[in-house]
């Protein structure tokens, strides 16, 4: 496929995600599995640039999407790479659930409707693998401890097309505190839905428990169990002011976490405004005197956030240079006239320009949300290379 000359595009760092990875693994050491999570497109990174990346790097996959599953095992195929364990964590559908035990990819089990899996499974002469869900206090997907008794009751019957091979949950509040009061709350009652579960399925044996995402797992040494799901922090973000802190007073020190990805774009166009010129629609901002801007061909429609309007800069030859007026649907004007780039220039929308820098955290402020937003809302068609 050819992409246009003037568009913008994603690059991954290789090196920083299994840079992310060895931090964590130096954090949880070695009895603790890793796995990596390339749901919402990687967090933006893209899919397919990071697969082999994370591949090399965990030893769990993590998707939410049964067709990103079966893409892993394609891809493990034409790439004579080993296989890896991979868990579907989202919502999968009876005939779904088939294809996904044909392949030896695990599920998640979440409520009494997927019973629906076993006349499918049986049909098809199929074997699936998963994991139950237990609800120990976000309110989303699971059987809260009370509830299983009577709702997961039907797995009883169903041990010869499902195979329990482990329990999960999902903290709701270990990333923006500096204090772990509710988790362990939630890990007591996790403790508990375990023994519960093995109770009304009279289990025996090994299960695999995982609960804690990049947060807990470096805060919460009791929360590593079995495995870790590690997501944000994989791409060298962290999940918030607090974890780092936090990170600090637990570990002596923060560790050195590499962002994997950057942003940018060629400068379209560059012109002069003259003083009193508006630039934008809602002529919401006038030059004040003689303006030299340029536009770049990058707006909302590619994830950039509307709310950054002339609140946000960008980074062009080691320069900030401030966002004029609306961010637009498919373009940017920004102010160059210190910057005065030479053509063909490059503005880089987030990560670093020579001494200056742009971060996810930056523009989640500007932008009044979180990092996570930042990055996952990137365009998939934006164009990624790995460098």
């Amino acid at each position: 496929m050819q992409f246009p000359r003037v568009a913008s595009f994603v690059e991954i760092d290789r090196e920083a995600v299994g840079w992310n990875a060895r931090v964590f693994r130096d954090v949880l050491g070695p009895a603790v599995r890793l796995g990596g999570v390339l749901k919402g497109n990687a967090y933006g990174h893209g899919f397919a640039e990071v697969l082999p990346l994370a591949h090399a790097a965990c030893d769990v996959l993590y998707v939410i999407d049964p067709r990103d599953a079966l893409a892993v095992r394609a891809w493990e195929q034409s790439a004579a790479a080993p296989r890896r364990q991979v868990l579907v964590l989202g919502a999968v559908a009876p005939e779904e659930a088939v294809e996904l035990a044909r392949a030896s990819v695990e599920v998640v089990l979440t409520d009494p409707g997927q019973a629906a899996f076993v006349p499918a499974l049986r049909a098809a002469g199929a074997v699936l693998r998963a994991h139950l869900h237990l609800d120990t206090g976000l309110g989303r997907e699971g059987f809260t401890p009370g509830q299983l008794p009577t709702e997961a009751a039907w797995l009883s019957a169903a041990r010869d097309v499902i195979q329990i091979a482990g329990a999960l949950s999902h903290f709701a509040n270990t990333e923006d505190v500096t204090e772990q009061t509710y988790a362990a709350q939630q890990l007591a009652a996790f403790d508990e839905g375990v023994a519960r579960l093995r109770s009304t399925l009279s289990l025996e044996g090994a299960l695999e428990r995982h609960i804690a995402a990049s947060a807990a797992a470096l805060l919460l040494p009791r929360a590593r169990y079995d495995a870790v799901r590690i997501g944000i922090s994989l791409y060298g973000r962290w999940p918030a002011n607090e974890t780092r802190h936090s990170a600090r007073a637990l570990l002596g020190k923060v560790p050195e976490l590499r962002p994997a990805l950057s942003w940018r774009c060629p400068v379209q166009l560059t012109k002069w405004l003259p003083a009193g010129s508006y630039v934008g629609y809602g002529c919401t901002y006038r030059c004040p005197a003689d303006t030299r801007i340029a536009v770049l061909p990058v707006g909302y429609y590619d994830g950039y956030p509307r709310l950054l309007s002339s609140r946000a800069h960008v980074l062009i030859e080691g320069r900030r240079c401030p966002l004029l007026g609306r961010v637009m649907m498919n373009h940017l004007v920004v102010d160059v006239t210190r910057a005065s780039p030479a053509a063909p220039a490059v503005a880089t929308l987030l990560g670093r320009d020579g001494d200056e820098q742009l971060t996810a955290d930056q523009l989640a402020g500007w932008a009044q949300t979180i990092n996570y937003e930042i990055v996952t809302r990137l365009g998939s068609h934006l164009r990624r290379v790995v460098i």
